[in-house]
């Protein structure tokens, strides 16, 4: 597919994990990609990497302006950057809350915020957002991430309302438990890492985890122009973990 030739794309996150997967998806597809993580050192050479800390109001600023100045605008921005948290409010303090709000919401309006005149240039322009299924589903140990992902759910269908009059196109996908970095160093610390992982794979439906690809596929399918009629849609890609109980 070539539905993406002579579009620019910024993904956060991008280094590694269902980052990764999306820019070589993107890419694949003829998208020119700018990746923005805080260390690129396992980005793609096939991409404009580089080193950003979304949590850095004036560092969000100078690299938005720097990709589109040297890319040549921004059609589409992938907010894939997140962290996550475990335990349940009482294991979290106020500044751990801080910190992953920050990331995880605030991180995302930032990044918008400063791409936003150069979307409104575009005549494909779309943002898509990484919210997660524990945002429909309850999940033990999981309070401070889930509150963070249902935010994105509420920040997709604002962004979607205020902008769908401008061209641009907001949208997000709620991935179930995926195989990430992130997982596996929560699986490694476990007491039992072989059972820890076979009860996240039997706590989705279809047994097994989601993968970065089918992911970022997903991602991809909202971010393209051939699905320019879709807008305040939350893509569930979660093994059927928020909707079926079997």
């Amino acid at each position: 597919m070539t539905d993406f030739t002579g579009l620019v794309a910024i993904i956060t996150g991008a280094a590694s994990g269902i980052g990764a997967a999306t820019a070589a998806e993107l890419l694949s597809r003829g998208a020119t990609v700018a990746i923005l993580d805080r260390d690129v050192s396992g980005a793609t050479p096939d991409a404009l990497a580089i080193a950003c800390d979304i949590a850095d109001p004036a560092a969000v600023k100078v690299t938005v302006a720097r990709v589109a100045e040297e890319l040549g605008g921004i059609d589409i921005v992938i907010n894939n950057a997140g962290i996550g948290a475990s335990g349940t409010v009482v294991d979290n303090d106020d500044a751990e809350w801080a910190r992953v709000l920050d990331v995880n919401i605030t991180g995302m309006a930032r990044v918008v915020r400063e791409a936003l005149p150069h979307l409104a240039r575009s005549h494909s322009a779309a943002i898509v957002n990484m919210s997660s299924a524990v945002a429909y589903v309850g999940v033990r140990n999981r309070a401070l991430y889930s509150a963070s992902k249902a935010a994105v759910v509420g920040l997709t269908l604002g962004m979607a309302a205020d902008h769908v009059r401008d061209g641009i196109r907001v949208n997000a996908v709620a991935p179930g438990t995926a195989e990430t970095p992130w997982i596996g160093r929560l699986l490694q610390e476990s007491d039992d890492p072989d059972a820890a992982a076979e009860a996240l794979r039997q706590r989705q439906p279809i047994g097994r985890l989601v993968s970065p690809v089918e992911v970022a596929r997903a991602l991809a399918y909202l971010a393209s122009p051939l699905s320019g009629s879709t807008t305040g849609e939350i893509l569930r890609v979660d093994g059927g973990m928020s909707s079926l109980r079997l």
